[in-house]
């Protein structure tokens, strides 16, 4: 029976591309000369922290490191920004985190809307994937469709892995 998966993936490596890109255009922009400026992996390795003096720098700083993402092939949909907190002194930080894997509430969405279609497939959740089989190749080309067309409104960054005749 064919089958695919759709799966939500952020690559490291290239969010790591991204973060070397702004601090190398942060140190040529004449706003942030003298700055202070800290694009850096979160501990976990499921998030950015992003710190700097200013609250209008930090959204600059944002639309900066947005840029250089979108540039390497992520989307804007696999970033979730966190709340502007003071650290001390002038300086702020905000976090950013990465989307690895479908949360629970947003894959029975999906399972919902791929139901309420009525193509002749049917989506089980697998962990942090979502697992669409069907008899026919053409019912998950529509569903693929589907998803891809429903995932801003989501808000949900989607890759489709292992199709399967």
């Amino acid at each position: 029976m064919p089958s695919f998966d759709i799966v939500s993936k952020v690559d490291l490596q290239e969010v790591d591309n991204a973060m070397n890109q702004a601090r190398k255009e942060l140190q040529g922009r004449w706003d942030f000369k003298g700055v202070p400026v800290d694009i850096s992996m979160a501990d976990d390795k499921k998030g950015l922290v992003l710190k700097t003096d200013g609250e209008e720098r930090l959204d600059a700083l944002w639309d900066v490191l947005l840029g250089k993402l979108l540039k390497r092939g992520l989307t804007a949909n696999s970033l979730e920004r966190g709340k502007k907190e003071p650290v001390g002194g002038k300086q702020f930080k905000q976090s950013v985190q990465l989307q690895q894997g479908i949360p629970t509430e947003k894959a029975k969405e999906l399972t919902k809307l791929i139901k309420d279609s009525k193509l002749k497939v049917q989506a089980s959740i697998q962990g942090e994937s979502l697992r669409v089989t069907g008899k026919d190749r053409d019912e998950l080309q529509a569903a693929i469709r589907l998803c891809r067309e429903s995932a801003d409104k989501l808000h949900l960054d989607m890759q489709f892995e292992n199709f399967r005749d």
